[in-house]
């Protein structure tokens, strides 16, 4: 087996400096708090949304999953 000659390319680095890392994490945790607070806050018999249960149906199983009572 042959090894193929490198052809100077070289591959882009990240950077991972303390502020870029400390915004990723805020920015992520940001979005799991936010998902977590839709799929707890829509009761099903107390709906934010109005009579329509969707949304409660929608993530029903991840509720339960999630521990939070539903009926």
């Amino acid at each position: 087996m042959s090894h193929p000659q490198l052809t100077g390319r070289r591959t882009r680095s990240v950077d991972l400096s303390a502020a870029s890392t400390a915004l990723w994490l805020a920015a992520t945790v940001f979005l799991a708090v936010l998902a977590l607070y839709f799929v707890g806050v829509d009761q099903g018999a107390v709906s934010l949304f109005g009579s329509d249960s969707h949304v409660h149906e929608f993530v029903h199983d991840a509720r339960h999953l999630l521990g939070f009572p539903c009926h």
